[in-house]
């Protein structure tokens, strides 16, 4: 995992998501998921990429069940791009990372 990622868990989600002060973005993935481990390098990309300007979490599915299922995360990998507390937009399977870029392109 790249250093501008943070791992959030269901106790950390509110302040290192919601409360961010910049857009942030959640990758709901699990390790058993081989297009969660498909779309991981992308995202590790962005978090360097639009480092300083959004903030880059990952959240374990297995680990934490109450956050994906308050957000209807239905299928993984997952992706949700929260602004101001608010979600902004998501994806969902292992998209290309042009549209991860539009995505994140989208909150600033």
């Amino acid at each position: 995992m790249g250093e501008n990622i943070t791992n959030v868990t269901d106790s950390t989600f509110e302040t290192m998501v919601l409360k961010s002060e910049v857009p942030a973005l959640v990758d709901f993935w699990a390790s058993w998921c081989a297009p969660c481990r498909a779309i991981a390098p992308i995202v590790d990309e962005m978090a360097n990429e639009y480092s300083g300007r959004i903030r880059v979490t990952k959240m374990n599915v297995d680990d934490n069940p109450a956050t994906p299922g308050r957000y209807g995360v239905r299928g993984i990998p997952t992706l949700i791009l929260f602004k101001g507390g608010k979600v902004v937009d998501q994806l969902v399977g292992a998209v290309p990372k042009s549209q991860i870029k539009e995505l994140i392109e989208k909150a600033l």
